[in-house]
């Protein structure tokens, strides 16, 4: 069966995991008589109750005799990690645009990492149903987008579909009067314009996981690309380790994912995307090989983090209250777990002292971890986040963010004042009819606690 891998990217709630809900309708994977929950993919409790998409999710269906991987990927900045890995497991991606906002900062992030990894693109225009949206300036926005991320030549005659992921409604042209029930127009592009997986099918076996799931029965659980080779379960393999040593292993399991549930393999072929069970201590960016021909591929490059927080046991006098877990053993150990997964999080324990220092990507990013840590019954204290200061060459380096901001005409005074209080330094502003989009450069410091 012929495979078609990608990845669908876009700004924070530009309607990516609507659009796989999409998807898997016009694929059939449920039946007429049966009902589905929306936004199928976002299964953290608050992936649901916050709208949005914290993990990098594997899916798959089959549409015309292939076999189409998806990943569904976060749209928010603090978790970029989790775009920046999975690039490297696919040959295309969906890039969605919401056809009221146009291209927005994650836009730029996320199209930045795709084209760095040749990652060809398909751009769709979402939420094509709302009224007042301008697609010609939309078009020119992607357009000039893809100009300043210097995006190779032949990715400027990018292909584009229509869309509104709501309304389960797709086709080719931009009159929103052309829409067609289902997503075949953008499912037919998949198949016309992305290529198959480039692996080596009669190769040794090259398999690295770029994502890690975690299941009671089987422990944890390694997701990636067969890049080269066969993989059968029993067989005695390879892990070849992040810090340059081999370990012996063997596959136990194996999945594909189909929709929302795993389907038990025996056996996967490079252009595979599929989990692996069996190794308990497996990274992100390890290799699996035979051991025959141990050829490790090159460790996946994550950006690094720009806040910092600490962490440490509740000392107060009301310890112990609320929690079932406060030791420092305790702590410890649950961190350590959340490096394992995330990878765009470092955790360093503060010499002499309980206390673990924790990086993340931003606010949202150490935020989600603390609430989920909560919400499983850790007690623990934290400081307030701070940036991360980087000596380069003697001296001292803070990161900056882009901010974007559509502000009211009638406040746009107020919102001005702001940020000329917090020195961020304007690069653009746009004048709408009823809204102002506002751009500055800001020191990452100086956007905590900005409400």
């Amino acid at each position: 069966m012929e495979i078609r891998n990608i990845a669908i990217i876009a700004h924070v709630d530009h309607g990516k995991t609507t659009m796989v809900d999409q998807l898997f309708r016009t694929a059939h994977l449920f039946r007429d008589n049966e009902t589905s929950n929306e936004r199928l993919m976002d299964s953290n409790d608050l992936e649901r109750e916050r709208g949005i998409t914290i993990l990098a999710k594997a899916t798959g269906i089959q549409y015309k005799g292939l076999q189409i991987n998806i990943l569904d990927t976060p749209g928010h900045a603090d978790f970029g990690g989790e775009v920046e890995r999975i690039m490297n497991m696919v040959d295309g991606c969906l890039l969605l645009i919401d056809a009221h906002e146009s291209t927005m900062p994650q836009t730029r992030f996320v199209l930045k990492k795709a084209l760095e990894a040749r990652v060809k693109p398909i751009v769709v225009i979402n939420k094509i149903d709302r009224p007042n949206v301008d697609i010609k300036k939309v078009l020119n926005d992607v357009l000039e987008l893809f100009i300043a991320l210097d995006a190779p030549e032949e990715y400027l005659d990018f292909k584009v579909a229509y869309a509104s992921a709501l309304l389960g409604t797709s086709s080719l042209s931009p009159d929103p009067k052309d829409q067609k029930p289902g997503m075949e127009a953008i499912l037919d592009l998949i198949i016309s314009e992305i290529s198959g997986p480039k692996v080596d099918v009669d190769g040794p076996l090259q398999f690295q996981p770029s994502l890690l799931d975690y299941n009671d029965f089987v422990g944890r659980i390694g997701i990636g690309l067969v890049k080269s080779g066969t993989m059968r379960v029993g067989e005695n393999i390879v892990l070849s380790r992040l810090d340059k040593t081999n370990k012996l292993g063997k596959i136990m399991k194996m999945y594909r994912f189909v929709g929302i549930n795993k389907i038990d393999l025996e056996e996967a072929r490079a252009g595979d995307i599929i989990g692996v069970a069996g190794l308990t201590d497996i990274n992100v960016g390890e290799t699996i090989c035979n051991p025959d021909h141990i050829l490790p591929l090159p460790p996946i490059t994550i950006s690094e983090p720009t806040l910092q927080m600490t962490f440490a046991p509740n000392s107060s006098p009301f310890a112990g209250r609320d929690g079932k877990f406060v030791t420092f053993r305790q702590l410890q150990a649950r961190l350590e777990k959340e490096i394992q997964r995330d990878v765009a999080l470092k955790v360093s324990l503060i010499d002499g002292s309980d206390r673990f220092l924790v990086s993340g990507r931003g606010e949202l990013h150490l935020g989600i971890l603390i609430e989920n840590m909560r919400r499983e019954g850790y007690e623990l204290e934290v400081s307030k986040p701070k940036a991360i200061i980087k000596i380069i060459d003697g001296q001292a380096h803070e990161p900056f963010e882009e901010l974007f901001l559509d502000v009211p005409s009638e406040s746009l005074g107020a919102v001005m004042d702001v940020l000329a209080n917090r020195q961020a330094e304007v690069v653009n502003i746009d004048y709408g009819e009823s809204n102002t989009r506002l751009i500055y450069n800001i020191a990452a410091a100086a956007l905590i606690g900005l409400h």
